[in-house]
């Protein structure tokens, strides 16, 4: 039987982004057969690794829970809890950097990218980020992993830690993590520059669809998304798996970008989104997908809000999503410290 593990960061105005690279699949996880256990969390520990303010952080973390069950996460059938609430999330981690090597994390190109020029100056936490990932996922010995395309170097250090851990104590008590890569958008680009990914952070409101945007907003923001001169391509643009081919990403990553959003919206294949459209001028496109979008996303957004008015309900939900998951962890923990000579 499978064990499912996958947070999403309690960061505020969460967008399509979130909702298409990982929320919309949790919920499709949820028709599978053959698991055990499915872990949504609310990574608040990762969200630290920057400062936030303490304020908005306990709006944003009940807001992000709001969003999972808005977006149709049955609580009934998932356990949603907010990672600072177990302990054993960062117990772990401690663990897992006396096995991890200083190499492998110097590999990891998304702390590059964070750190930028200032790299001397940034928190320890956003180094070992990937440690507390691989912690979140090996707490509950999951084995599938929703995630988006730019965490699958996270996951395969992940991996090696579990796989060194088992070699070091020769022993079989991690599983083989695997990723679960879903749709036409696990990495989706910002509508004013499709050479960036869609991020609440962009100065730019009109980068992203927000998943609390209105009818009005849906329709202006997509209207202004950048676009290029030509028509919309035709089946020359994709490979033999029906994906973009590189040099028509580079070259023309805006169109790219919209029509991912397109298939990802309404679980249509790229090359039937192509078929549709190929030919055309960009108004049409959007025209339809300014649809697609107001009836998916501006549903979730009413329902998100409704669901804020009641913190007590949330409170709720995450306490008791935290104790169900607090024992589970408990027991592995144990087992770890057993194998390990310290208990």
């Amino acid at each position: 039987m499978d064990i499912i593990f996958s947070g999403v960061q309690p960061t505020g105005n969460l967008h399509i982004g979130n909702y298409l690279g990982a929320i919309k699949n949790f919920v499709e996880i949820q028709k599978r057969e053959n698991i055990a256990k499915s872990y949504y969390c609310v990574v608040d520990l990762h969200a630290i690794t920057v400062w936030q303010n303490p304020y908005q952080l306990k709006k944003d973390i009940l807001e992000t829970a709001a969003c999972f069950i808005a977006a149709g996460i049955d609580p009934n059938k998932s356990i949603i809890f907010n990672q600072s609430r177990v302990s054993c999330h960062a117990e772990l981690a401690w663990i897992l950097n006396c096995v991890c090597r200083i190499g492998w994390l110097n590999r990891m190109t998304q702390f590059k990218e964070k750190a930028g020029k200032n790299r001397e100056k940034v928190s320890v936490g956003l180094y070992t980020y990937p440690v507390l990932m691989a912690a979140d996922i090996l707490s509950y010995k999951a084995n599938l992993v929703p995630v988006g395309d730019d965490q699958k170097q996270h996951l395969e250090l992940a991996r090696d830690i579990a796989n060194k851990f088992n070699y070091d104590y020769q022993a079989t008590f991690f599983p083989e993590i695997n990723p679960i890569i879903f749709g036409s958008a696990t990495r989706v680009m910002s509508l004013r520059d499709g050479n960036k990914k869609m991020s609440k952070s962009d100065d730019s409101d009109y980068s992203r669809i927000n998943l609390l945007d209105d009818e009005d907003s849906i329709k202006n923001k997509i209207k202004k998304a950048k676009t290029d001169s030509e028509s919309i391509m035709g089946y020359e643009a994709l490979d033999d798996n029906g994906e973009f081919k590189n040099s028509v990403i580079s070259e023309r990553p805006e169109a790219v970008n919209l029509i991912n959003i397109f298939s990802a919206i309404n679980n249509e294949p790229k090359k039937r989104v192509v078929e549709t459209f190929m030919g055309k001028n960009f108004s049409s496109l959007k025209e339809s997908l300014t649809e697609c979008l107001i009836n998916r996303i501006v549903p979730i957004g009413k329902e998100m809000k409704r669901i804020k008015e009641d913190n007590s309900f949330l409170r709720s939900l995450l306490e008791k999503g935290s104790e169900e998951a607090t024992e589970n962890a408990k027991k592995n923990i144990l087992e770890i410290k057993k194998i390990m000579g310290l208990y």
